[in-house]
């Protein structure tokens, strides 16, 4: 039972992205998102389960998370929700940003989420030429 209604939740809180959010809107120009050394970071967004959807919600609006985050010119990767976890989020930062993230995380996402932060990288391209090259052998 507690599974089922952590499934209802998260799907629920599918629902709890901005009406507008779309890729297009979250990514920034390329001069800003390409800065030299910028990263990927995963941020995941963990439910607290304590709360309703409609508390999350409330926290998430009197905060103005989706106002704040993620800040002009961090370009989003990609935004899911992970059933049984939250929301996962990656994110392209430049070094001299990553305070300016973590801060608007901290005032406006603690919460409502649990955050975890991992430095992600690209492995598909690396994966796919293993792989092709595996095939080749067969």
């Amino acid at each position: 039972m507690k599974h089922l209604a952590l499934f209802l939740l998260l799907g629920a809180c599918a629902s709890t992205t901005p009406p507008a959010a779309t890729k297009a809107s979250l990514t920034p120009p390329a001069a800003v998102a390409n800065e030299e050394g910028a990263f990927l970071l995963t941020v995941f967004l963990k439910h607290d389960q304590a709360k309703t959807l409609d508390e999350i919600k409330a926290h998430l609006a009197e905060t103005g998370f989706w106002a704040k985050f993620p800040p002009d010119g961090i370009e989003v990767e990609s935004w899911y929700v992970m059933m049984g976890v939250g929301q996962v989020v990656t994110i392209r930062v430049p070094p001299s940003r990553l305070r300016e993230v973590n801060v608007i995380l901290e005032k406006a996402a603690w919460g409502a989420f649990r955050t975890d932060f991992y430095p992600t990288y690209d492995l598909r391209p690396v994966a796919q030429e293993l792989r092709a090259k595996a095939r080749m052998k067969k």
